[in-house]
């Protein structure tokens, strides 16, 4: 199933993706609640799904599935061939970061070239979403931990992100997070580590890989990081990103305004957004 955050006639609320319709799920709550409950309601959303209806998808503004999720993570250095062109080791251990709530960008929204900043790039990247959660996930068991998959952004300020050993301030800019344009379910998505990502850039390919090729796969990743803490409905993972980044270029190619930053995953539909300078 394919569900999305949709705002129509001024309301926001989820809705069930069907061809080129979303038909509103009529539950009260954000995403997070529609996830938290999934159980509970995953029956009678499937016959609404099969029932037909809704409205067409052209008629709606798609907003960022989670749009305030509980908990931002994204892995590093998690592609041979972008650990190979950051001139950098294989890590031993996983290297995670955060990107803050207020990253969280729609699908086809403009993303900010902050002022006075000249070294924006793009990271396309498989992002799960955490249904069951838990803590102590074992990878044997993480799969049950995640509730489905959807397309994201790993936009990074360069400049930001190499001032510090810690990343997360050049990886948390206004609108930096794109997400979307909707959670493909787990159990659609069938094994998450033979999906082809791409990233494009005003329509020249900048990157293309396959989850096949990640070093720590998702269920590792889950595994790692709910040793520490409780994952919860609506976390998100971002879980890696390929070759082909700007800043790897020689020369280096940044985002300008203007640009038209397209990121795409098999099965998993597309986002899109438009550079813009802030203000």
């Amino acid at each position: 199933m394919k569900l999305a955050t949709f705002t129509a006639d001024g309301h926001t609320r989820t809705g069930i993706v069907v061809d080129d319709k979303i038909i509103d799920t009529g539950i009260d709550g954000t995403m997070i609640d529609l996830i938290r409950d999934w159980d509970a309601v995953k029956d009678d959303l499937a016959v609404k799904a099969a029932a037909g209806g809704g409205i067409p998808l052209a008629d709606v503004t798609l907003e960022a599935p989670v749009q305030r999720p509980g908990k931002i993570f994204a892995i590093g250095l998690n592609y041979a061939d972008h650990i190979a062109e950051s001139n950098m080791k294989t890590p031993e251990r996983q290297v995670w970061f955060t990107k803050a709530q207020t990253s969280v960008n729609a699908p086809y929204a403009g993303i900010e070239i902050t002022k006075d900043q000249m070294t924006t790039d793009y990271e396309v990247e498989l992002v799960a979403v955490i249904g069951k959660g838990g803590k102590h996930v074992s990878a044997a068991d993480a799969s049950a931990a995640i509730f489905g998959y959807c397309v994201g952004n790993d936009v990074t300020e360069r400049m930001w992100q190499h001032a510090s050993p810690q990343w997360s301030l050049g990886k948390s800019f206004d609108t930096h997070a794109p997400m979307g344009p909707w959670i493909v379910t787990a159990d659609e998505v069938g094994d998450p580590h033979a999906l082809g990502l791409r990233c494009f850039v005003n329509g020249e390919k900048r990157q293309d890989s396959n989850t096949s090729h990640l070093v720590f796969n998702i269920w590792q990743q889950v595994e790692h990081l709910s040793v520490g803490m409780t994952l919860e409905p609506g976390d998100c993972l971002f879980t890696g990103t390929p070759g082909g980044v700007g800043a790897a270029m020689d020369p280096r190619r940044f985002l300008q305004a203007g640009d038209v930053v397209r990121c795409e995953i098999d099965g998993l539909g597309h986002i899109e957004g438009t550079m813009i300078a802030e203000g």
